[in-house]
């Protein structure tokens, strides 16, 4: 065995690790139910009134492209969450073609309860880690995100050219 295919059976055993690693959080963070959060909804739908909440009124394309999901399963989704009182669509001043999404009172005491439901579940895993342990973690995953996030900017760029 050479140390090309020591390095390359230990990378696969790494990226092995990950990936049964991310299959694990998919699965304790409750992704595998059709609803998720104690909520009615499914996590796209979760997301899209967390996202909404934090970047204020939006647009559909916009929220399809932080969601990384296609327009047309956007606009059904946010179809549901209007009729279920959660989003308004306003009209833009400047033009009336755009209509930006934000939160009903309903969609904002919904919010707080995703953000309420979300930290008693992670600092409940966090209460079973060291501190230097924590932070470890907060580290891992920011610099994991971004690297899928570039990855997938990457590839976008790849099938564009």
């Amino acid at each position: 065995m050479t140390a090309s295919d020591l390095k390359s059976d230990l990378e696969l055993d790494l990226i092995d690790d990950i990936r049964a690693a991310s299959r694990q959080m998919v699965r304790e963070l409750g992704f595998m139910d059709t609803t998720i959060a104690a909520t009615d909804y499914p996590p796209s739908a979760v997301h899209a009134i967390l996202e909404i909440g934090m970047h204020g009124p939006i647009a559909s394309a916009q929220l399809a492209d932080i969601l990384c999901l296609e327009k047309s399963s956007v606009s059904r989704m946010v179809r549901k969450l209007i009729d279920n009182g959660e989003l308004k669509e306003t009209s833009d001043a400047t033009d009336a073609r755009l209509k930006p999404l934000s939160l009903t009172p309903k969609g904002r005491r919904t919010l707080a309860a995703l953000h309420d439901f979300g930290r008693r579940q992670v600092s409940g895993a966090l209460t079973q880690l060291t501190d230097a342990e924590r932070r470890t973690v907060c580290e891992g995953l920011m610099l994991y995100a971004r690297a899928l996030r570039m990855d997938r900017a990457a590839e976008t760029e790849a099938a564009i050219a």
